[in-house]
């Protein structure tokens, strides 16, 4: 949250300034929720990498809106060998930004890198027998046995991604960052005009043949560009991002609090929308590796005193509209969400009780230190709610509040807090990522391999492995019913509500693909 000085500073510049209509340029000018910390998507998860990996790089096949697979890269697919066989061939013409040829040695190399850090790709790798190029357009995997599910996994749209990448960079150890950022996605990334914490820039990719498949939204169908330049300002107080917006001076504002959006809501020259139909799950995440959350019992008296709506208001304001409660592990609205043993969660909080579990368990004053973030809005109002609960609970407490860039790094320090490592950290995620049991990375719970937090939960995993097997819908969904209770059970995390992210343009910008900082299909009225 922006402080109060800061906030009637903005509102005061919001209202008086006037409403300049923009010029029709080619170029789109936007405020993303953070700045752009890294440039591969594939070594760090992140939504703010995402959107950068969606704009340079691409991917065999797109969703649409009902998560249903259509080519992109590919031209289509063959399968064979009653599925055990698949061979896709990519579409002609394809080239990278330096204008060397898109190959299927390209596409083996970079979903091998892919396979290695995605939860799907890891479970798409182990029934993998054989994955080779035929020649420069056609490449096969060769299963161990049918994986009706392998089309699905190269179209995923959740973190982290398939992008391909020539061979030569795709190349690099998966857990180790890229630095050179060819793809042959819609956009160049201008490495020249990158400025870290303050501005990045991409021009259109003039080479670029969209697919002409079915398909449309989200990533499906043809990526079609309109602008010749978009440019990210690293902005990170929301009043001086919004006051900006108003001005003309940005067109796109990602993601305020709610104090700014009730100021922007009285500009009619402005557009606020949720960016994405799908609610965004939060969740205040264990340090599995560390003491005190190494003991499950610790973990658990947690649940006496968190408040989804406490979590969730602070993110968005007190209307109810903005925010769901009652959440699990999957997110609302999709097939995978229930109630299943959700009761901890329910019903009246209590500190007291929370502290007398704490106690029962264990606990002897160790060190807790929450890593948060300054500068993205849901992280931050998160981290905040976190730190009062702590000092609430009387544990020792060491709170660290730093930027996402620094966030996302830290998070993957597996040591001791005394070499820097931390205990808990809140974090929030694209709806889609939590649709399904495979493609929800934060509920992957096999210690070393997990995400950030290492929870090792073999119950968790064995019916993650028992909902691929699942004849149909019905099965699977029962299996996620009891997913939800294991995790309930071992907590990788616990659950803080979802919430729906607010975005804000002017209302010159039409046909916005819904979903996530999309930017391709938005042009100007």
């Amino acid at each position: 949250m922006i402080a109060r000085r800061s906030l009637l500073a903005a509102g005061a510049a919001l209202l008086a300034a006037p409403a300049f209509s923009q010029a029709q340029s080619r170029v789109l000018r936007f405020v993303p929720q953070a700045d752009l910390g890294g440039l591969d998507p594939i070594a760090i998860s992140s939504n703010v990498i995402r959107n950068h990996g969606y704009m340079v790089y691409d991917t065999l096949y797109g969703v649409d809106h009902q998560f249903r697979p259509h080519p992109q890269m590919a031209a289509g697919h063959l399968e064979e060998e009653d599925g055990r066989s698949v061979t896709i061939t990519l579409r002609e013409g394809l080239k990278f930004h330096d204008g060397e040829r898109v190959r299927a040695e390209d596409c083996v190399v970079s979903l091998r890198r892919w396979m290695r850090r995605s939860p799907m790709g890891q479970v798409l790798a182990a029934r993998t027998e054989e994955l080779a190029a035929l020649d420069d357009r056609r490449f096969r995997f060769r299963l161990k046995s049918r994986f009706p599910l392998l089309i699905d996994a190269l179209a995923v749209p959740s973190n982290p991604q398939p992008f391909i990448m020539p061979a030569r960079i795709a190349a690099t150890d998966p857990f180790q960052q890229i630095r050179d950022p060819t793809g042959s996605g819609p956009f160049r990334f201008v490495t020249s005009e990158f400025r870290q914490g303050a501005r990045a820039v991409w021009e259109r990719n003039a080479d670029y043949v969209p697919t002409q498949a079915g398909g449309s939204g989200l990533t499906a169908g043809p990526k079609v560009v309109h602008f010749d330049r978009v440019e990210w300002s690293i902005i990170p107080d929301a009043g001086t991002a919004a006051a900006a917006l108003t001005a003309g001076e940005v067109d796109w504002f990602e993601q305020m609090p709610a104090e700014i959006q009730q100021l922007l809501g009285r500009n009619r020259t402005l557009l606020l929308e949720p960016i994405d139909p799908l609610p965004l799950p939060g969740q205040f995440r264990f340090n599995h590796r560390q003491p005190p959350f190494d003991n499950p019992a610790i973990r658990r008296a947690f649940l006496h005193a968190i408040s989804q709506e406490d979590f969730m208001t602070a993110i968005v304001g007190p209307d109810p509209a903005k925010y769901v409660t009652g959440v699990g592990f999957f997110t609302p609205g999709s097939p995978y969400a229930s109630d299943e043993a959700l009761a901890p969660l329910q019903g009246p909080r209590s500190i007291e009780r929370a502290k007398q579990a704490l106690r029962e368990a264990g606990y002897r004053g160790e060190t807790i230190r929450l890593l948060g973030t300054t500068d993205i809005v849901s992280t931050t109002a998160q981290a905040q709610v976190a730190a009062d609960l702590l000092r609430r609970l009387e544990v020792n407490a060491d709170i660290v509040l730093t930027d996402w860039g620094t966030v996302a790094q830290r998070r993957m320090n597996r040591g001791p807090l005394e070499q820097g490592g931390w205990s808990c950290a809140c974090f929030a995620t694209s709806g889609m990522d939590f649709i399904n049991p495979i493609t929800h990375l934060q509920l992957r719970s096999d210690g070393e391999s997990a995400a950030p937090g290492w929870p090792d939960l073999p119950a968790v995993e064995r019916l993650r492995a028992e909902w691929l097997e699942a004849p149909d819908l019905a099965a699977q969904q029962a299996i996620a019913r009891r997913i939800q209770a294991a995790a309930m059970e071992g907590l990788p995390y616990i659950p803080t509500g979802a919430y729906y992210s607010i975005t804000a343009h002017r209302r010159t910008l039409v046909d916005r693909v819904k979903g996530f900082a999309i930017f391709w299909g938005i042009r100007r009225a």
